[in-house]
């Protein structure tokens, strides 16, 4: 199994605001964490931490995220958008709806959206969005956007307790993803997405439809955004 390659994906993206810089930990409890403990008032938006393994994941309730080494996809962005800090959940509805044309894009399987911040392929769930935002004294508030996605775990990875519920993109696929591809081709869609949307304090669902257009129920699925934005 192949290590996620910071520099690669680096290049890959260009001259992206999220994915300007990119860091890639072997080991931490939880990917929001990490960015949470080295973001300062003076970082840049666009900071993208993965992790090959979490020890401690965090989901919605504070529940536990399994994240087998180096078989997902775990990873956190720091962002500073232009909306007011009590409309997090728009954020939530955006990393969601991302993830899931992503996939529908990439590997031409249908992702569904499961509200609030779940993403689904064949009725169990593949992905899931943390999003936490944080004040700060004489500096802009600042977001941190969780996401976790199965790619390549096989249904002996998942404990007996989740293997009902979720799945991996490799499952549904019966083949291997490569990590690296896929990586790349979500932060470029949430590159995109995230400057379209979250520009200006205008920033909301009728911004999300003009980014993704009108031609999947999805879209119209994440107009319902709720206050809370939480994953698992």
């Amino acid at each position: 199994m192949s290590r996620l390659e910071a520099e690669a994906l680096c290049r890959a993206l260009g001259e992206c605001t999220i994915g300007r810089e990119i860091v890639v930990l072997e080991k931490t409890r939880s990917t929001n964490d990490a960015v949470l403990q080295m973001a300062t008032p003076n970082t840049r938006e666009g900071l993208v931490l993965f992790a090959e393994h979490q020890t401690a994941g965090r989901g919605q309730r504070n529940n536990g995220w399994e994240s087998a080494a180096r078989k997902g996809l775990w990873f956190s962005i720091l962002l500073r958008p232009m909306i007011d800090i009590s409309k997090s959940a728009r954020l939530t509805a955006w990393a969601a709806e991302t993830v899931a044309k992503t996939i529908q894009q990439e590997l031409a399987l249908a992702a569904t959206i499961k509200l609030p911040n779940d993403v689904c392929v064949d009725g169990k769930k593949v992905a899931g969005m943390l999003v936490e935002m944080r004040a700060q004294e004489h500096a802009p508030h600042f977001a941190i956007a969780g996401i976790g996605i199965n790619v390549n775990q096989t249904p002996e990875d998942f404990s007996e307790e989740l293997r009902p519920h979720a799945i991996s993109l490799a499952i549904a696929l019966n083949r291997q993803v490569d990590r690296q591809k896929f990586a790349a081709a979500l932060l470029l869609n949430l590159d995109r997405t995230y400057r379209e949307i979250f520009a200006s304090h205008e920033g909301g669902s009728s911004s999300l439809l003009s980014a993704f257009g009108r031609t999947r129920p999805v879209a119209s699925s994440m107009l319902k955004t709720r206050r809370r934005s939480r994953i698992n």
